[in-house]
């Protein structure tokens, strides 16, 4: 039954949600992996209708920071799938995850809200896992990047006729990530525009065999990732939209590194066997690399977003 907003008085909650790479090379919009960043934001419900956003680091001075911002619109959206009305909310948002890199933060941002909205309702409304993977499914389009930041860890997302559904894994304890990010962005929007309609027999069965091959990798045989990340269904179509990245991955693999185009680019993702592979690649990187990259070293994150309640006045 619809609520009032005026039960909500006083709440308030504090959110916490990973990083995410989609993809990893052979699982195009199937396998996502949660990252060791994190955005975090506060939210409280406020008497006036409408939202504030306060933002400190990533997005300060470009993202909105009213209604139209996409922590709020998907707050919002929780709300309404619920039957809740929506409060007005103050937010402070701390980020660190990337904009326009290949990281997830947009599904970041969408997760965060969801997770708002399951927070303040709370003891009013009880979120599943099954309706929060649906609902941000529905606002973000594709479910491969908000599973693992919803649920941590490496995860398999697939559409079924019910909604999505995802299956998360245990990665092993010897896969070592190294995201590479530079300086410009790229649309994911842009990035898609540049897949072919179809793609021949054979490159359809090669990618089968690597995403199949790419989870024993990744949970059980690090030392088969090199093998596992190979790609032939869209790094190579994107690559005329960020050469430099195509040009680092082709140099990283040509040694011996299992690079892979994080998520729709342009950020690189090393999946190391070892933090010895990992700082090597790190080192080639240092040394050959034709444009400045930042260079990160993380862990997989195994928790996901997070959700706790705040002490309010």
């Amino acid at each position: 039954m619809p609520g009032n907003v005026a039960t909500l008085s006083g709440r308030g909650v504090r959110v916490r949600v990973p990083a995410t790479s989609a993809n990893l090379g052979p699982g195009f919009d199937t396998l996502g992996l949660a990252l060791s960043v994190y955005d975090e934001i506060e939210v409280s419900v406020r008497a006036e209708p409408g939202a504030f956003v306060e933002i400190h680091g990533v997005g300060e001075g470009t993202v909105p920071t009213d209604d139209t911002n996409l922590v709020v619109t998907s707050m919002a959206y929780a709300f309404t799938a619920v039957d809740q009305p929506v409060p007005g909310v103050n937010i402070i948002a701390h980020n660190t995850i990337p904009h326009g890199r290949g990281m997830g933060s947009s599904g970041a941002a969408v997760v965060a809200g969801i997770m708002a909205a399951k927070g303040l309702l709370a003891g009013i409304v009880e979120f599943s896992d099954t309706d929060l993977l649906r609902i941000a499914t529905e606002i973000e389009g594709h479910p491969d990047n908000v599973a693992p930041a919803l649920f941590g860890g490496l995860t398999i997302a697939w559409e079924t006729a019910a909604g999505p559904k995802h299956k998360k894994l245990e990665v092993n304890r010897g896969v070592s990530p190294l995201v590479l990010v530079p300086e410009h962005t790229l649309s994911t929007k842009v990035a898609r525009g540049l897949q072919p309609a179809q793609v021949p027999h054979e490159d359809a069965v090669f990618n089968v065999s690597r995403s199949a091959l790419l989870i024993a990798a990744l949970t059980q045989s690090p030392d088969l990732l090199w093998d596992a990340t190979e790609d032939r269904l869209h790094q190579n179509y994107r690559a005329s939209a960020m050469p430099a990245t195509h040009e680092l991955v082709t140099a990283l693999r040509e040694k011996g590194f299992p690079a892979v185009v994080s998520g729709a680019g342009p950020s690189i993702l090393v999946l190391a066997d070892g933090t010895g592979e990992r700082s090597a690649a790190a080192e080639f990187v240092a040394a050959e690399a034709t444009v400045p990259w930042q260079v990160h070293p993380l862990a997989v994150d195994v928790q996901g977003a997070s959700v706790a309640q705040l002490e309010t006045a």
